[in-house]
């Protein structure tokens, strides 16, 4: 069963593109600052302060956004992106009107440092295409822009040194890329596999639980005919060892699973309840599951108890549709279960019916930080189990 939810929890170009996010918006935000001081202290003639001033504001707004994304170790927003490399172009083509003319002539424009970050930021925020497009706008806007302010100026070396930074960071983001996207795929494989054998594990365990149940009935019939309560053959008695038969080969008959290990290992919860659900036979569940990410030992928790409550469902609830859903509530992860069908009293439940005081009630309650409830009426029956990290 395929479930796209199942590893970005711990994707690891997830974490690749928030680093690399939040070190570039670090970086740009330390150059955008030291761009705005060079700025004020070159704005002298023939720097054109009704240019250098509107720039400059555009431009220090932007830094501030940087930081902010630096500081709440955000992705960069795209929209941002391209609002710095539209003010990088304006300042590029007009560097006559806000670089100083010794800054232009020993080529340390405060400019040139923009364009650097533009560069890197258009490679880290978008695909290579794109960033190579806007990378070749910006460095030719510069090249433009310098020539405008002095025809005699030198373009070839800036535009050369740009051209290879863009190439550089380019091949750096791809190759990057490209090996988180193999290793995404290598835990990917992991989790799946963890999760079919902790699913299968909790199944063979449900199995055995029941093996008591169908040795027991099936002795009860063999040990009433010895004792002469059925003196000949009765239609009784023909039902009761066809069922008899009919539960001991299915549980011949069905598949013998591994145990599998590390157990506090974390878990995709979302990944393993929609499998579990998946697994419930004569039962159609429907599922909303938030992305979470547990202890082993807390989504096996989880999982035991939505399969007792799936079979009892399927059991006794006498409808053919359930639900189970999670959602994160006041810190707690919540997991409910719920159906249409005949709900039952609580208090007045059967010795036997172990299944509710103990896979669901007592397991989720002895769990730290865990807890369950049911609610039953004539209108259907929710589980509601929950656990806080």
């Amino acid at each position: 069963m395929s479930h796209p939810r199942s590893t970005r929890y711990d994707s690891a170009t997830r974490q690749l593109e928030k680093a690399t996010a939040r070190t570039a918006a670090g970086a740009r935000g330390a150059v955008g600052t030291v761009a705005v001081v060079a700025a004020s202290f070159g704005a002298v003639p023939p720097v054109s302060l009704s240019w250098l001033v509107p720039l400059l504001a555009i431009h220090l707004a932007l830094t501030a956004g940087y930081a902010r994304v630096w500081w709440r170790t955000e992705l960069v927003p795209r929209r941002l992106v391209a609002a710095d490399v539209a003010v990088t172009l304006a300042l590029c083509l007009a560097q006559r009107f806000v670089v100083a003319e010794e800054a232009l002539d020993s080529g340390a424009s405060w400019v040139s440092g923009l364009v650097t970050m533009t560069i890197i930021l258009a490679a880290i925020s978008w695909r290579p295409a794109l960033a190579v497009t806007v990378g070749l706008a910006v460095a030719g806007a510069f090249a433009a822009g310098v020539r405008l302010a002095s025809a005699t100026q030198d373009v070839v070396a800036p535009t050369g040194v740009h051209l290879v930074q863009l190439l550089a960071i380019v091949m750096l983001m791809t190759l990057l890329r490209r090996s988180f996207t193999h290793i995404d795929a290598f835990l990917e494989r992991s989790v799946r596999a963890e999760i079919a054998l902790m699913v299968e594990r909790l199944r063979r365990e449900d199995q055995l639980k029941q093996v008591g149940s169908i040795h027991e009935t099936a002795l009860h019939t063999l040990g009433m005919v010895g004792l002469g309560t059925y003196d000949r053959p009765t239609p009784t008695l023909a039902a009761q060892v066809r069922t008899d038969l009919t539960a001991l080969e299915k549980l011949r008959d069905t598949p013998r699973g591994g145990t599998p290990g590390g157990d506090s290992a974390p878990i995709a919860l979302d990944a393993l309840l929609d499998e579990v659900a998946g697994r419930v036979s004569g039962l159609d569940v429907r599922t909303s599951l938030v992305a979470e990410t547990v202890p082993g030992d807390v989504a096996e928790r989880f999982a035991r108890a939505v399969t007792e409550a799936l079979a009892n469902v399927a059991l006794h609830a006498g409808v053919r549709e359930a639900e189970v859903v999670s959602t994160r509530r006041g810190g707690e992860i919540v997991v409910e279960v719920a159906d249409s069908g005949r709900g039952f009293d609580q208090d007045r439940l059967p010795p036997d019916r172990f299944g509710v005081r103990g896979s669901i009630l007592g397991m989720m309650r002895s769990l730290p930080n865990g807890g369950a409830r049911i609610s039953s009426s004539a209108q259907g029956t929710r589980v509601s189990l929950w656990w806080r990290p």
